[in-house]
């Protein structure tokens, strides 16, 4: 199965770089999460609500709607942190990209490892922006919330078309599908994976770490 993708090129100072890319995977999040899953047999179920909340950004004028989950929010301003770290340093070269990947996992023959499939991915490009006047500022300040209004329109008309995505599975394969380690909220398994111009090359999220040991240790 081909993974769909999307791209989105953006430029702007270091600053910014944290609430730009949080407002677009959280938009992403949104529209990729459901309620809690209660299972009243193997393939009975209802579904719980999603909370959300409106989020202000500091860096520059614009407004985006997140899952109220703080440990899904914590997810993301950590692994959004490490990258905008990385990009903000000396060894970047100033521009880097970091992609969010929707994936399911299947079930291979003992004794090898559980197979992660993508099914959708969404990367943003980056490039840093050095500014050194208030009126360049401003004029970067206002053409980043134009390019992120942009892109929220465009995550919205891709999400409301009839494109793939996995199927409710039964009870006992729901981690197969869904994200079920929030208490509030339950996504589609998903990981973050980033790479800069300069020598310390990719990186994948603590999170993926995280299901590669799960799965090392249902293996064994």
């Amino acid at each position: 199965m081909n993974a769909r993708s999307q791209t989105f090129d953006l430029r702007m100072e270091g600053r910014q770089v944290d609430e730009a890319v949080l407002s677009i995977f959280h938009t992403i999040l949104f529209h990729r999460s459901l309620g809690k899953f209660l299972y009243t047999e193997e393939a009975m179920y209802s579904v719980g609500t999603i909370g959300y909340r409106d989020v202000d950004c500091d860096f520059f004028d614009f407004t985006y709607v997140c899952c109220s989950s703080p440990r899904l929010e914590e997810t993301l301003r950590r692994e959004i942190g490490n990258f905008s770290r990385q990009l903000r340093s000396n060894d970047s070269g100033g521009t880097g990209q970091i992609s969010l990947e929707f994936f399911q996992r299947k079930k291979t023959r003992w004794p090898f490892q559980t197979d992660c499939i993508p099914w959708e991915v969404w990367t943003i490009r980056l490039e840093l922006l050095t500014l050194t006047n208030e009126d360049d500022r401003l004029q970067c300040r206002e053409r980043v919330s134009d390019l992120l209004t942009d892109k929220v329109f465009c995550i919205t008309e891709i999400m409301n078309r009839h494109d793939y995505v996995p199927k409710i599975p039964n009870q006992t394969e729901l981690d197969m599908v869904f994200d079920t380690t929030y208490p509030d909220v339950q996504p589609y398994l998903f990981q973050f994976k980033f790479s800069t111009a300069g020598p310390s090359g990719t990186s994948v999220s603590n999170t993926m770490k995280k299901l590669i040991k799960e799965t090392l240790n249902v293996s064994l």
